[in-house]
């Protein structure tokens, strides 16, 4: 792993202000939450930032608030607490289920919603030092004619990695925004927008600038006569990505659906 400085930030105003000074500088930074996805990839040999931006020394921004019409969640709401927190698992259940299927307890109880939704590919071919992959500037995605496993079957290319959040399809099913903070103002847009397809660049994974934050995700109320659930299959019934993965919400008057 390539040495680096740690800054424990004391507000949003000071990542995003050091994020911008850092990409002008032509130096690579990082905010962690948790910190436990971004630390593997670090020790991968992924990537290899000069400075990580600690947002848990930011007071407020773990919140889950039940406001009217809905919920506003923090960034760095811990996953466990999304799946624990009585209000969430009587009107979403559907977000705190997925919440629970996220990783092993002990991540859980470190790793943050806006990490899980900010999440890298889960790609032994891109998560690994011996194959320049064409999301890291290669000229091949490996999983063409390698092991895909967990990688799509539908609608991919030309790099065929998925997404291995648990919790975003559950919140996309939800209608729910994501609120976003950079040098010049702050936006909140639908979830689903904030996610970047390969077919339409396949270097990102989301919409995200330089010296942009998520802060909060805003998740309205399902409507009346909805029910929500969300599935995962998985190899391990222990920590496991999903080979499949299914958010649904159903809506329904009498016999109608």
């Amino acid at each position: 792993m390539k040495s680096f400085e740690n800054i424990d930030a004391k507000s949003v105003r000071e990542a995003v202000g050091l994020l911008q000074k850092f990409h002008q500088q032509k130096k690579t930074a990082a905010v962690v939450g948790g910190g436990s996805e971004y630390l593997q990839l670090m020790k991968d040999r992924v990537v290899a930032p000069d400075y990580l931006i600690n947002l848990k020394t930011i007071p407020g921004l773990d919140y889950i608030r039940e406001e009217r019409g809905g919920f506003r969640i923090g960034a760095l709401a811990r996953l466990a607490d999304i799946e624990e927190h009585p209000a969430v698992r009587e009107k979403l259940l559907i977000l705190s289920d997925a919440a629970g299927e996220a990783a092993s307890p002990q991540i859980r109880n470190a790793g943050t919603l806006a990490g899980n939704i900010c999440q890298r590919p889960f790609c032994w071919y891109f998560r690994s030092s011996n194959f320049n992959c064409l999301r890291k500037g290669g000229s091949l995605c490996y999983t063409v004619t390698g092991d895909g496993r967990f990688h799509a079957i539908l609608g991919g290319g030309p790099s065929y990695i998925v997404h291995p959040s648990d919790t975003a399809p559950a919140l996309v099913a939800l209608n729910a925004q994501i609120k976003i903070v950079g040098p010049a103002a702050e936006r909140t847009i639908p979830l689903e927008k904030f996610f970047v397809l390969p077919s339409v660049d396949y270097r990102r994974e989301n919409i995200l600038n330089p010296g942009e934050i998520v802060t909060e995700i805003v998740v309205p109320y399902p409507k009346a006569g909805s029910r929500g659930f969300y599935h995962k299959i998985r190899e391990r019934l222990a920590w496991d990505h999903a080979i499949v993965a299914v958010a649904t919400i159903i809506q329904s008057s009498g016999s109608t659906v």
